[in-house]
């Protein structure tokens, strides 16, 4: 019982780490470019859409899954547009309400999450033939992904573009953080969209080479289990063949002392 406990929690688990590592959708996918270059201006605007994201993600997963077996298959994909793109415009709503300066600064990107190709993507290869809660997972492993490579990318490019970490406000709420005279010396071409592609092909890389390495390992230490199940696999197979042995000349030895036996007898 406890064995099957398990094996569901790293299911359900695999299912989150899935969309953070190993189908991560900006850095193994490349999806979602077009907002993942513009918005990450700054660790605030890219940590924003992401979330922004997920919600939607998690949301429309939640109730495609739901309607998988209603909704015809001539029409899933205007269904699924229609889901998102209502879940989009209260995500918008609440924003311009609460969280305006967010809002502007995600611009016409937020209502581009209508067609972003991530959301459209697992609506159609996931929510749209698995159970709620694991779509559900899957929403939220993927959106996390996102943020997680939104805001990395925007926190790069504002550091080293802006000289600030994290400069933002909600509501009448500013934060952030200014660093000396950092600000004198940042290069601005990284809040530009040269530097964007910049920095998202350096980080790109860096993630893959780390992920590759990663893999390798992980590759390597199963085929050094292999290797170990092999050679014990190997012993077991020669002890079963001395024991054969063994049993073999334990009995030539009993018939020889048989035979001993009747010769003598016959002999007196």
């Amino acid at each position: 019982m406890s064995n099957s406990k398990n094996n569901v929690w790293q299911q359900k688990g695999k299912i989150i780490s899935n969309g953070l590592l190993t189908s991560n959708p900006t850095f193994r996918l490349v999806l979602g470019m077009c907002p993942t270059l513009a918005v990450t201006t700054s660790a605030f605007s890219g940590l924003g859409m992401g979330l922004a994201a997920t919600v939607v993600l998690v949301c429309s997963n939640a109730l495609v899954s739901l309607l998988r077996k209603v909704i015809p298959d001539k029409v899933r994909i205007p269904a699924f547009v229609l889901i998102i793109a209502t879940f989009v415009s209260l995500l918008q709503m609440l924003l311009q309400k609460f969280i305006p300066t967010l809002y502007s600064m995600l611009g016409v990107y937020l209502p581009l999450i209508v067609v972003n190709c991530i959301i459209l993507a697992r609506a159609e290869a996931f929510a749209s033939v698995n159970k709620v809660s694991d779509s559900i997972l899957d929403g939220l492993g993927m959106g996390l992904g996102f943020t997680l490579a939104l805001t990395l990318l925007g926190f790069i490019r504002e550091f080293i573009g802006s000289g600030t970490i994290f400069m933002g406000s909600i509501g009448a709420t500013e934060f952030g953080l200014t660093l000396g005279k950092l600000p004198e010396y940042s290069m601005s071409l990284f809040v530009l969209p040269a530097g964007g592609f910049l920095t998202l092909g350096l980080v790109m890389a860096a993630f893959n080479a780390i992920y590759s390495a990663a893999e390798k390992k992980k590759k390597e230490k199963m085929e050094a289990i292999a290797a170990q199940i092999e050679e014990a696999k190997k012993e077991a197979e020669d002890f079963a063949k001395l024991d054969a042995e063994l049993a073999a000349a334990n009995e030539a030895q009993v018939n020889t002392e048989e035979n001993k036996a009747e010769n003598e007898e016959v002999a007196k």
